[in-house]
């Protein structure tokens, strides 16, 4: 019984706040601090970007990685086959391959990455704007949500998703990334492509991307929570910096 309400409040502030879960001594801070937050989520911070100097000499990478037949098989063919999956509420679905992604507009940006464990890195990231994409599949009006699939599964099994704001497609520095400090990405990095989106922390960064999908809400899409972890551990769908 005292699991069960645990995990009810649990969910109540999740829903309430968009933030991770929170004692309730610290609800009422929490009530003060939503508000700001989520006028600041909608709001492009540009955070800074760096050098070619300033590039971490390691950069970390975790979660679970890919281990299907799947992704085995296109991993051993050098991503001949891989195809990009982005419909949903568009216009034009499309299906590219990682060719076509190279010969879209190429962007580049050296930024900061920060894990919600507490470590960060930087790196210089290569490959598409998220500008371009939407150019490219001309979301509908109704879409107000954008969400990664990635070919990996969480943890617990099951797909490892994430869902993102759809202004937040609009910004700079988001963008789907096939390079990593001048090299294509490594396996445990995210290959053949990744999510940055510089205004969320690390957790959010969907790596080894399968599809993009454009929907009203996320409520209707895995567990309902925003993504792999809200569904499993009580983080918020809003993770910004």
């Amino acid at each position: 019984m005292a699991a069960r309400c645990t995990d009810e409040l649990g969910r109540a502030a999740q829903r309430r706040f968009g933030g991770a879960a929170v004692p309730v001594a610290g609800l009422a801070h929490r009530e003060r601090l939503g508000p700001a937050q989520r006028l600041f989520e909608h709001v492009d911070a540009t955070p800074g970007e760096y050098e070619q100097k300033d590039i971490s000499p390691y950069f970390w990478h975790n979660g679970a990685y890919p281990d299907s037949d799947e992704y085995t098989a296109l991993f051993d063919g050098d991503f001949a086959d891989y195809r990009l999956r982005v419909n949903g509420l568009v216009e034009h679905p499309a299906e590219l391959t990682l060719q076509q992604l190279r010969a879209l507009p190429y962007h580049e940006q050296i930024t900061q990455h920060f894990c919600i464990q507490g470590w960060s890195g930087i790196a210089k990231w290569g490959g598409v704007s998220m500008l371009t994409i939407i150019d490219l599949v001309q979301p509908r009006p109704e879409a107000k949500w954008v969400v990664f699939y990635s070919l990996a599964d969480g943890p617990d099994g099951g797909i490892y998703y994430d869902a993102h704001p759809i202004e937040q497609m609009s910004y700079h520095l988001t963008m789907l990334a096939y390079d990593m400090n001048g090299e294509p990405l490594a396996y445990g990095h995210g290959a053949p492509l990744r999510l940055r989106n510089e205004t969320q922390l690390g957790f959010k960064q969907v790596k080894w991307i399968k599809g993009i999908e454009f929907v009203t809400h996320f409520s209707q899409v895995g567990g309902g929570y925003g993504g792999y972890n809200q569904d499993h551990e009580f983080f918020g769908y809003r993770q910004s910096i």
